[in-house]
């Protein structure tokens, strides 16, 4: 019959293609490492990894193998995270995928009234895209995520958890600064600092402007940059103005721009957590997920209350954090 631990130690040979580094991330000897492969060989009856001087290889065996103990691996570790939930224990690994925005200035928040309410959670967050955020939720490795953007997915339950602002950051010695609200036509009399058209803040913008009929492509666009805090530095450093998240605008650079309101145009992005129905649920993604749609929780009132657009002021001007 198959060990689960001995899966586990093929796993970490197979992904490090050597038996003492594998055993320094599983602390145990070189040895039992070795062992255990051993016994997983004799168990198969076949060779599972090729052995060249010092370099290690896994042999077409091995590579078939792969798949399936990281599938039986996943599986043993929920088995026992879900029948912990039985004991009314919350502990175990949490795992959530988001993307940039997100990740960076909403779960820290979460993920800190999380662990204090359950204290025997380890968690992950890893941020990344979202076609790659959703493929680890539909493959099980990650149990949450955390996107900009609403995805269809038969086999995913979404919930919208909040929308936030986009808003236009100029540099604080902008004469906009001090009229702290513009016509939109004005937006094409500046140098304007944007993101990549596959960003969902682009999109926002690019759909919130053609809905007044005017096209994105009408602006003077001086440069282009991977990600809001970017945008943010770049603003403050006058190159030009730019849209962002208001929680950029207000922990990364809030002293040194101003946010001006654009008359008639607001522009939101909705954010939304995603979980999956088919695969079972850890006793942790049960009690994150609870937490993180209750609209009475501190934290979440807390992240509300930093969305609220300073009309005519900048962004300094809002609650602190």
């Amino acid at each position: 019959m198959l060990d689960s631990h001995q899966l586990r130690v093929f796993l970490a040979a197979a992904e490090t293609l050597n038996f003492s580094q594998a055993a320094r991330r599983l602390h145990m000897s070189q040895p039992s490492v070795t062992q255990h492969i051993r016994n997983l060989e004799s168990h198969f009856g076949m060779q599972l990894f090729l052995r060249t001087g010092r370099k290690l290889s896994l042999t077409e065996a091995g590579l078939t193998l792969l798949p399936l103990a990281r599938d039986l691996v996943h599986t043993a570790v929920r088995a026992d995270e879900v029948m912990d939930t039985l004991k009314e224990e919350v502990h175990g690994h949490l795992w959530i995928a988001c993307s940039t925005t997100p990740g960076k200035y909403i779960l820290p928040s979460l993920m800190a009234e999380f662990l204090k309410r359950h204290p025997k959670v380890n968690a992950t967050i890893s941020v990344t895209s979202r076609s790659t955020a959703m493929n680890w939720l539909n493959e099980g490795k990650a149990q949450i995520m955390l996107s900009s953007i609403y995805t269809y997915h038969n086999d995913v339950e979404f919930h919208k958890f909040i929308s936030e602002p986009i808003v236009l950051i100029v540099p604080r010695n902008h004469p906009w600064a001090k009229r702290g609200s513009i016509e939109l036509d004005e937006l094409r009399k500046v140098n304007m600092i944007m993101r990549e058209e596959s960003s969902g803040t682009y999109s926002v913008v690019r759909d919130g402007l053609a809905q007044h009929g005017f096209d994105v492509g009408e602006l003077r666009r001086v440069l282009t940059l991977g990600n809001s805090e970017a945008i943010a530095f770049a603003v403050q450093e006058g190159v030009g103005v730019g849209f962002v998240s208001m929680l950029v605008a207000r922990r990364i650079v809030c002293d040194q721009v101003a946010a001006v309101k654009i008359n008639g145009l607001d522009l939101a992005q909705d954010i939304y957590l995603g979980q999956h129905r088919r695969l079972p649920s850890t006793s942790a993604q049960v009690a994150f997920w609870k937490m993180a749609i209750d609209e009475q929780s501190e934290t979440k009132q807390k992240i509300k209350s930093l969305l609220t657009f300073p009309r005519g002021s900048g962004p300094e001007e809002s609650p602190k954090s």
